[in-house]
């Protein structure tokens, strides 16, 4: 029904925004993730997913169309809602859910609140086809996930309510092989302090 919405926020609550547009304020749940990607309040554009259920009528908002692309493939996910979807890209990035999915590391997708190995696993199951043919992986922004100190870090940071595409953005320029969690967690949080 709305491709997107374009129009200044007004107000921001934990899981959504208010946009105002033409004097209509919508109200639009969003990411923990979009929400660290909008720079200012004025002349914001925010992608929309419409969703009519019995209890009501739903706006989800995303800063990028990236992340709504990945949000409605989500959706079709046997078992995930709205909601769930929503609550994976609070803590994922986009292209962590890609890799996560294209690498089968079910380890990277039950990072988020809710979901366990089987529902990660369904994930998997379910996408691994769709996200081959149709989505370009950036691996520039990929941190190896499999370092223990990284995680650990990962995990302190998401703690004190950084996202992880601020821990991400944070962390991208930097080398940090051999460090331990506790010099990872000062470099990003020196790094995130300089914006």
């Amino acid at each position: 029904m709305y491709e997107y919405i374009i129009g200044n926020i007004m107000e921001i609550q934990e899981d959504y925004l208010v946009l105002e547009n033409n004097g209509i304020g919508y109200k639009i749940y969003i990411s923990n993730n979009s929400l660290s990607n909008i720079d200012n309040r004025e002349n914001v554009k925010i992608y929309t997913y419409f969703n009519m259920r019995d209890d009501g009528i739903f706006l989800y908002g995303f800063a990028t169309r990236e992340e709504l692309d990945i949000f409605e493939l989500l959706l079709l996910v046997s078992k995930i809602g709205p909601k769930i979807a929503m609550g994976i890209l609070s803590v994922l990035t986009p292209n962590d859910i890609k890799l996560g999915i294209i690498n089968n590391n079910i380890e990277i997708l039950c990072k988020a609140p809710g979901i366990g190995k089987k529902t990660a696993s369904r994930i998997i199951l379910e996408l691994k086809d769709r996200i081959d043919e149709n989505v370009v992986v950036d691996d520039s922004l990929n941190i190896t996930m499999e370092d223990d100190s990284v995680i650990e870090a990962t995990n302190a940071l998401m703690g004190l309510e950084y996202t992880k595409s601020e821990i991400d953005k944070a962390l991208a320029k930097v080398d940090i092989t051999g460090l331990t969690t506790e010099e990872i967690i000062r470099i990003a949080l020196k790094n995130m302090s300089k914006k």
